[in-house]
């Protein structure tokens, strides 16, 4: 649920009640709307309006008199926990802890930006800094609904006591798994709980199938462009990482028989639907050919599936059409609640399972099993479905609107992407050393914008300059199509 959704109570003009002001949010302002009210709050505080033991409004009445939601004034007063300018106690609610802040979050998170990016910039992930996030992989939290990982998550910590004597089951909560059993069956293919390994997230699924399947010198094929972490990944296990080109029409199938005839790659990864950072998806013709590759030179496919519940239905499944024979499905349900949850899961052969089961325990043991009921309590309930509709109409309706204003600075996308959160876009210009998408993004960095250029997710050199752009951001940035239209 968008902010301008939220329910509103009747409250006197001006306060919240018991005297409290509205705070000026301005959506259009760089930044978020939990760095506004950290800001204003800290302000309020250095300026003595607030002294020691005054009591915050309650989450919800703080939530309905500002017009936010419930998870950003949660995700807020903790911000404010944090610096110390908060206190809560059990029973009572929140309280000014302390009569000033030494300097503001806004400023303190602008000192903490560095003054160049790379694609492990924690703050493309960290979501604390100042900077407008167009380069970052996460959507806004009130996106995910008012109440719906919170509600969820209260759920999770109402855990029995006898389960806190262990670590949790190995696989992960057998109740999520048994859900996303039913579902899959419901939507894609047969598979039974067993066959469904939870990991703390998609990048920890592809650390175990890298560790499990492969040794240093192994060759891997993925996309190119394709996912950036995952590149970075393959190098540090020692893996020789091989592009096969993905352009608007899928991919480069003539390349990939030949480097596969000749490289004898281990396994592929591959984003079968709304694959990052293009948006578009293999046609079900393209997916049964990469099968038939993977049959003649003996390699796994590893289906980057996360963003499956933003797709079309009826797209292509490789683990559907092969039935987990030589594809190993990874999922997450970061794109779809929350990043924070870091929940994503496994699904494979039962002949596979146990291998994988055995470097997680090796690696860490267990997953959170709160962090897993939570993610069962979310995806259970019945508005979920709904926050999902929700969910892809905003993505709908930001994708071309990002669109129309990139063509506003000159940069056509270099596909036409068929849903999800990102639009690739750029400049027919050839990249020089003086010019290029990393030079651009650390401008931008220093100009407040978060930029994610081609250099993160291409092996090979690119004949143009373009950016990864997250539409929930960029489709109302004015400041972006100034800044883009500055670089020409």
């Amino acid at each position: 649920m968008d902010d301008s959704d939220v329910l509103h109570e009747e409250v006197p003009p001006g306060n919240c009640g018991d005297g409290w002001p509205v705070l000026a949010i301005e959506r259009s302002k760089r930044g978020g709307l939990v760095d506004q009210i950290v800001a204003a709050i800290t302000q309020m505080v250095n300026r003595r309006e607030l002294r020691v033991g005054t009591k915050m409004p309650s989450v919800r009445r703080f939530a309905k008199c500002n017009g936010v939601s419930t998870f950003t004034v949660v995700e807020s007063y903790d911000r404010l926990l944090t610096l110390g300018l908060l206190s809560s106690r059990r029973g009572s609610g929140f309280f000014v802890a302390r009569s000033e802040a030494a300097s503001a979050p806004q400023q303190l998170a602008l000192q903490a930006t560095p003054a160049a990016i790379d694609a492990l910039t924690p703050e493309l992930y960290s979501g604390v800094s100042d900077a407008l996030p167009v380069g970052a992989g996460w959507l806004p939290p009130e996106w995910y609904g008012d109440d719906t990982v919170l509600d969820a998550v209260r759920h999770a910590m109402k855990i029995p006591a006898s389960r806190l004597r262990g670590y949790g089951h190995p696989l992960g909560f057998p109740t999520l798994r048994q859900h996303m059993a039913a579902t899959l069956a419901d939507d894609l293919f047969a598979a039974s709980p067993d066959q469904i390994l939870l990991t703390h997230g998609a990048t920890h699924g592809f650390d175990l199938i890298l560790r499990t399947l492969t040794k240093p010198g192994d060759t891997v094929f993925v996309e190119d462009p394709g996912y950036s972490n995952l590149l970075s990944l393959i190098r540090h296990h020692g893996c020789i990482a091989v592009g096969i080109e993905r352009g608007p029409d899928g991919l480069d199938m003539e390349v990939l028989m030949a480097q596969a005839a000749a490289l004898q790659p281990k396994l592929m990864f591959v984003n079968t639907v709304l694959q990052n950072p293009l948006g578009t998806s293999l046609t079900q013709a393209q997916a049964h050919r990469l099968l038939l590759a993977a049959e003649q030179f003996d390699f796994w496919l590893v289906e980057d599936d996360i963003y499956r519940e933003l797709a079309a239905g009826g797209d292509a499944s490789l683990a559907a059409m092969d039935g987990l024979r030589r594809v190993i499905r990874v999922g997450s349900f970061s794109k779809t609640l929350s990043p924070v949850l870091r929940v994503g899961s496994i699904c494979a052969s039962n002949s596979l399972i146990p291998e994988l089961l055995r470097v997680k325990m090796l690696t860490g043991l267990t997953t959170s099993e709160i962090n897993e009921r939570a993610v069962y309590h979310a995806i259970s309930a019945r508005p979920y479905k709904r926050m999902l509709e929700r969910l892809t109409d905003q993505l709908q309706s930001g994708r071309e609107r990002t669109i129309e204003r990139l063509r506003e600075a000159g940069m056509e996308p270099l596909a036409r992407p068929r849903g999800g959160m990102f639009v690739s876009a750029g400049w027919p210009v050839a990249p020089t050393p003086e010019f290029n998408g990393k030079v651009i993004a650390d401008r931008a960095l220093r100009s407040g914008i978060l930029l994610s250029p081609y250099e993160f997710f291409m092996l090979r050199p690119s004949p143009s300059i373009w950016f990864r752009f997250n539409v929930a951001y960029a489709a109302d940035a004015p400041q972006l199509i100034q800044f883009l239209q500055s670089q020409r």
